[in-house]
């Protein structure tokens, strides 16, 4: 009786899913087929999960983010460490490492320097296969074959899965006449690239990269090209990817501070020689009306001086001051045109008094800095001088037809967005803003309020009608102003504080004026419940449930940790960027999430890919273990595990479909 009312209910299932089983009968048209694909997913299911690497903040810094990548943040020399032991020594290894991670450049020393090319042949290539078995056990068959490369696929193959073939093995011979095949036909370099780089893609499932791409460095568009041909990844935007999407829909605050920001840094080679950008018109009107003005509060970073000639850093910065009055006036468009920004106290310029050099901030007179502002009109200081207005119209062409930078922008917008949610991991940029109680707070956008969850969407669609075509002329150009809003807005996600002190910090020597008070987040993010209220509202679930973000430096040099929340929420952000490492003492952390926990690694300044190739100097890094589970986890325990479970479901109603006569077999 009971297995007839089991039926029967199978039965009502069948008959309300009799549609969605038809479409799937279609990929799967007979009973054969539906089982062997169950019997494929059910096998799946039980591997261990694949890791997934979280990098923040590489700031342009290319060099220091290809070799975390490349190294998957020491999961490769760990794997070589655990495969070789005490069987190669410490060089040994470092040698092979190295190989992994740069293939072409270290093949050509070592061919420089090796007498005996043939032997080093068959022992580094066997070496290669046993790293590449260990690092692809994670993988069905079928994806390892997905990603072989075509012209070694078979081979790799067969070499892949001899496990159990060692000496004296049935086909030990088989195997090493493959390996001398190889040689013999001098395609023994090209062979070892391609396993390299499938170690490189195997070593590491899916990247999930939480922004600021831009800025400082300058490799920002060599990382973006990393990136938009990587296999497996996903973006939350940064505070320093939206001020360059401004710039590439047109914004012209945005390009004044996307140019500002490269001048401060001395960065041209992301502008010029990456997305083509004309600095010619810029460099020009700078020459000329600042010809006489020595520009000391416009002067290069310390850390990029020892990169450009006298003449060259004189001339940046004059561009960098001609560029900085130009976006305080086109700033105060915005801000003019938009009073729901509440953003007047920002009109800087509006508060100078010329006549005695100084500027009003909060009812107290300062001293200028710099009081040579040869554009600015006392009557209307935030109109632009017909010069500025011609130059601002050059630059704003350069960036809306530079081919590259548009394309980068269509790769963040894909495979990008306000946050996002992984296996229980929430990831976004900067913060939630929260009220003084530790309560999601509200934030009104065109009439409507908005928060947590809610406001991440309504920002991210924001974002999306800047770029969209179908997007009505009034509600794009508003999309475009909020994207510069989301720079340095006092209730945007990505910024989060009280104001931005950008006219102070150049013009105002009392330092208490550059002051940026943070949101209630950065009050609140070591709370527990509060990081779990957080959670609860984005609809994390999940036994272990973190926050991950990056935004803020680690001050690990004043004791500060990126452990916080009793483990909940961890800031992944200890500084790539070179100018922030002398403040922090570190030059980043990354996060590493496998079938046995969570890994944070802790990494100390990058020398460069030149002696990496050269010395085998790999970056220093200490690794942290922040959660360790009891029982390994599994793909059924995973996202995509939930997928695959419904889908094995699914099928074996349609086999049940099959076999009772619903749906006829093909």
């Amino acid at each position: 009786m009971e297995q007839l009312e089991q039926n029967i209910l199978k039965e009502e299932e069948i008959k309300n899913d009799l549609r969605y089983l038809q479409l799937l009968a279609q990929s799967y048209p007979n009973v054969a087929e539906a089982s062997c694909e169950i019997i494929n997913l059910e096998a799946i299911l039980n591997l261990p999960k694949p890791t997934e690497h979280f990098i923040s903040d590489p700031h342009g810094e290319s060099e220091a983010f290809n070799h975390v990548l490349r190294n998957a943040s020491g999961y490769v020399k760990r794997k070589v460490e655990e495969i070789f032991g005490s069987t190669l020594r410490l060089t040994e290894k470092k040698e092979l490492c190295t190989l992994i991670y740069y293939p072409e450049a270290k093949l050509q020393l070592i061919k420089a320097a090796e007498e005996n090319m043939n032997d080093y042949y068959v022992i580094t290539l066997n070496q290669l296969i046993k790293v590449l078995r260990e690092v692809s056990s994670k993988y069905t068959r079928s994806k390892i074959r997905k990603d072989l490369p075509d012209d070694f696929g078979y081979i790799i193959e067969e070499l892949l899965h001899d496990s159990h073939s060692g000496i004296g093995g049935q086909k030990h011979q088989y195997y090493n006449v493959i390996i001398q095949t190889i040689i013999d036909t001098q395609r023994a370099d090209h062979f070892i690239v391609s396993i390299c780089n499938l170690i490189q893609r195997l070593a590491i499932d899916r990247l999930h990269l939480l922004g600021d791409i831009f800025d400082r460095g300058p490799g920002a568009h060599l990382i973006m090209e990393t990136l938009c041909n990587y296999h497996h990844f996903d973006i939350v935007w940064g505070n320093h990817d939206i001020e360059w999407f401004g710039a590439a829909a047109g914004n012209r605050a945005c390009i004044a501070n996307v140019l500002r920001m490269s001048m401060r840094y001395g960065n041209l080679a992301t502008l010029e020689d990456g997305y083509g950008i004309n600095l010619l018109p810029l460099a020009t009107f700078a020459m000329e009306t600042y010809k006489d003005d020595p520009c000391k509060p416009f002067a290069v970073n310390e850390l990029s001086k020892e990169n450009h000639d006298k003449k060259t850093s004189r001339l940046l910065a004059q561009m960098h001051k001609a560029i900085t009055i130009i976006q305080f006036k086109e700033e105060a468009k915005i801000i003019s045109r938009r009073p729901e920004f509440e953003m007047d106290d920002r009109k800087m310029l509006e508060h100078i008094n010329f006549e005695n050099g100084t500027c009003v901030i909060e009812g107290t007179a300062y001293d200028l800095k710099d009081t040579y502002l040869p554009t600015v009109n006392k009557d209307n200081p935030n109109a632009l001088s017909e010069e500025e207005e011609l130059l601002m119209k050059k630059l704003q062409h350069s960036f809306l037809t530079s081919d590259k930078l548009q394309r980068h922008i269509e790769c963040l917008l894909g495979h990008g967005c306000m946050y996002s949610i992984a296996n229980s991991n929430l990831m976004y940029h900067a913060s939630v803003p929260l009220n003084e109680d530790g309560t999601l707070k509200e934030v009104e956008i065109l009439g409507k309020k908005y928060k947590g969850i809610s406001l991440m969407k309504k920002t991210g669609h924001l974002v999306r009608e800047a770029f969209n075509e179908d997007t009505p002329k009034e509600k794009k150009s508003f999309a475009r102003d909020y994207i510069w809003y989301l720079w340095c807005g006092k209730n945007s996600p990505l910024f989060d504080k009280n104001k931005m002190t950008t006219f102070e910090r150049y013009f105002i020597n009392d330092k208490k004026t550059h002051t940026e008070e943070k949101g209630y987040y950065y009050t609140y993010n070591n709370d527990e419940k509060v990081v779990d209220m957080i959670l609860d509202n984005f609809g994390v679930e999940g036994k272990h449930r973190h926050i991950i973000n990056g935004h803020t430096p680690v001050k690990v040099l004043k004791g500060e940790t990126p452990i916080k929340a009793n483990g909940k929420l961890l800031v992944i952000d200890g500084g790539f960027s070179k100018a922030y490492q002398p403040e922090t003492g570190i030059a980043g952390y990354t996060l590493t999430f496998h079938s046995r926990g969570l890994d944070l690694v802790q990494h100390q300044p990058f020398k460069s890919a030149e002696d990496a190739i050269l010395n085998g100097d790999d970056i220093k890094s200490s690794t942290q273990i922040v959660e360790l589970n009891s029982q390994r986890i599994y793909v059924k325990d995973t996202d995509k595990g939930k997928v695959l479970t419904a889908k094995v479901e699914n099928l074996k109603k349609l086999l049940y479909a099959y076999r009772n006569g619903f749906i006829k077999e093909k």
